[in-house]
């Protein structure tokens, strides 16, 4: 990874979801003025934790429209301050033109969205992407290009079979990692999302064929994928991002804290 970027193979990265239910397991209203309650209690804990990495999930601060962005961007400058390395979970993708503007909402240094990695989509082509890898390699970030998720409506899509042989989820970190090895962006800025709860084997591809590319692995917690599993899941050769999310935050304000370090934890053992 970058040099801004979590140095150990397994880092836990606690997820940043202030949806509905986790609003009121903090004891504040959906609203904006609990989104911003949130916010102001949010990083203290997480230092408190000793967290290293934070993923806030765009969609939860978007829908409270400007006043939630305002918070989003808020967040981002005090994680930043914080020395806490910040994935925007904005999943964007588009045709190259539109592409250049996403990367530079959220990659350029001093943009009110500047994050450390962002995640992106790649199903208008991996070659649209490239003015989100150009700028990652130019200003030392990370993108997270979606491979294999693990929500059910992807299977379909991911596990479809392109021209040459591969599934489009293995064609993606292929490519990817072709992007690499042909010198057009650095091996430590950019990487795949793979589920934890997905089994690799029904996409066709194993990413022992590609050591050392960066894996960011929603899925442990809440959805089911066992934190202590992390390292037989995942080869020891992959820089792994671990990501809990509600399997924390649910537990309030009072025992979030508490709740990231047992998780830290149970990835150690």
């Amino acid at each position: 990874m970058t040099s801004h970027s979590p140095a150990a193979q397994i880092t836990l990265c606690v997820g940043l979801d202030p949806q509905p239910p986790v609003l009121e397991a903090w004891g504040l209203p959906d609203s904006e003025s609990g989104l911003e309650s949130f916010v102001r209690a949010i990083v203290p804990i997480l230092q408190r934790s000793g967290c290293k990495v934070a993923k806030p999930q765009v969609a939860f601060f978007e829908r409270f429209g400007l006043a939630g962005m305002r918070q989003l961007a808020v967040l981002l400058g005090e994680l930043r301050a914080s020395g806490i390395f910040t994935i925007g979970d904005a999943k964007r993708g588009d045709i190259v033109s539109t592409m250049s503007g996403y990367a530079q909402a959220w990659l350029i240094p001093g943009s009110d969205f500047e994050v450390d990695a962002l995640t992106l989509v790649p199903y208008q082509g991996l070659g649209a992407l490239e003015p989100a890898l150009t700028l990652a390699a130019e200003h030392d970030k990370t993108v997270f290009v979606l491979a294999a998720t693990s929500n059910p409506q992807a299977r379909e899509t991911q596990m479809a079979t392109r021209s040459d042989g591969r599934t489009i989820a293995h064609g993606v970190v292929h490519d990817l990692s072709r992007w690499v090895e042909e010198g057009s962006a650095p091996v430590d800025a950019c990487g795949v999302v793979v589920g934890a709860t997905v089994n690799v084997v029904d996409y066709a591809f194993d990413l022992r064929d590609y050591p050392g590319m960066p894996v960011l692995a929603p899925g442990f917690g809440h959805q089911g994928a066992l934190l202590a599993e992390a390292k037989s899941l995942f080869p020891v050769t992959t820089p792994l991002t671990a990501v809990v999310a509600r399997s924390v935050l649910l537990h309030g304000e009072a025992g979030c804290a508490e709740a990231i370090e047992a998780a830290q934890a149970e990835l150690a053992s």
